[in-house]
C-alpha cells in the first residue's frame, strides 16, 4: 500500500499527517503506525495523525503516539488545523472532534490557536502537581539539584502509581513574570520531546494557580520554540477559556510504500 503523507511540526513536536477524509487509510495497523513514526526505518515523528471525516463537525483528529497508543495532543491538534487549511477543508476558523471531545481552532496572525477543554482541578502530589489537559501531566518545579528530564521522567512515569496508565512528566521553571520554561518527557514516545502542547498548557495552569492569576496569558519557552497559553481561573479553582497558541509548519510531503 502506498501512503501519501505530509510532515508537520509545531515548535519541534513533529507529526506524520495523513488525509483520510475518504477513509482509504482506515485500516492502518499498529505496526504500520509504529513503522511510519520510526526515525531510522520510517518517516520519523513523535506521532501520527489521520484527519478523518465527521458528520457533525469539520473533521476528526485521530492521533497516535509513536508507539501506536492513542491520546490527545495539543501541538498535533494545532498542526491538524493548519493541515485542514492546506487541504481546503476550512478557512480561518474550525470546530473539530478529538479523543477528548470537541475543540475550536483559529488561524490568526500566522499562528494557530487551539481552544482546550476546561480543567476542573489541579491535584497536589507532595510538592508536585497532577493536571489532565486532555492528556495526564505530572508537573515538577525544577531546581538546580534536578537532573535531566529523561531520567526524571522515566522515574515518575514508571513509578508504581503511574506505570500501568503512564503519565507525561514536566519540569516547570519560572523565567520572569508570566514567562516560564517547560521540558517534557512524553509517554508513548518514551523520551523527551522538543515541545508538548498539553504539557505546556498544564504547566501554565499550575503557574497561574501558584501565583493566584485569575486571567492571564503565559509565555512558554520550549526547546523547540515559543508558545503561549491564555486561560481564566474561576474562584473554585477550575480553569476555562483555555487557548494554546503558537506556530504550526508544513515541513515536507511525500509518499511511502508499506
Amino acid at each position: 500500500m502506498r501512503i501519501e503523507f505530509y510532515k508537520y511540526q509545531g515548535t519541534g513536536n513533529d507529526f506524520v499527517m495523513i488525509d483520510n477524509m475518504d477513509g482509504r487509510y482506515d485500516n492502518l495497523s499498529l505496526s504500520q503506525i509504529q513503522f511510519l513514526c520510526d526515525r531510522k526505518m520510517g518517516i520519523g515523528a513523535d506521532g501520527l495523525i489521520k484527519l478523518n471525516a465527521s458528520a457533525q463537525v469539520d473533521f476528526e483528529v485521530d492521533y497516535y503516539n509513536a508507539d501506536g497508543s492513542k491520546s490527545f495532543c495539543g501541538n498535533g491538534a494545532r498542526c491538524s488545523i493548519a493541515f485542514a487549511k492546506q487541504l481546503g477543508l476550512i478557512e480561518n476558523e474550525t470546530v473539530f472532534t478529538a479523543i477528548d471531545g470537541l475543540h475550536r481552532g483559529e488561524l490568526k496572525g500566522g499562528l494557530v490557536q487551539l481552544e482546550m477543554l476546561p480543567v476542573n482541578k489541579i491535584d497536589r502530589i507532595n510538592q508536585d502537581f497532577f493536571v489532565d489537559t486532555g492528556s495526564p501531566h505530572y508537573v515538577h518545579l525544577r531546581s538546580d539539584l534536578d537532573g535531566d528530564i529523561v531520567s526524571y521522567g522515566k522515574m515518575i512515569r514508571y513509578s508504581e502509581i503511574f506505570e500501568k496508565e503512564g503519565v507525561n512528566v514536566n519540569y516547570l521553571n519560572e523565567l520572569s513574570s508570566n514567562k516560564i520554561a517547560v521540558e517534557t518527557y512524553e509517554r508513548g514516545v518514551e523520551d523527551e520531546t522538543l515541545s508538548c502542547g498539553t504539557g505546556v498548557t498544564g504547566c501554565a495552569l499550575v503557574y497561574m494557580e501558584l501565583n493566584q492569576l485569575l486571567d492571564a496569558e503565559i509565555e512558554v519557552e520550549t526547546k523547540g520554540g515559543q508558545l503561549s497559553v491564555k486561560a481564566r481561573q474561576e474562584m473554585n479553582g477550575s480553569f476555562d477559556n483555555i487557548w494554546l497558541i503558537g506556530p504550526a509548519t508544513h515541513v515536507f510531503s511525500g509518499e511511502i510504500e508499506l
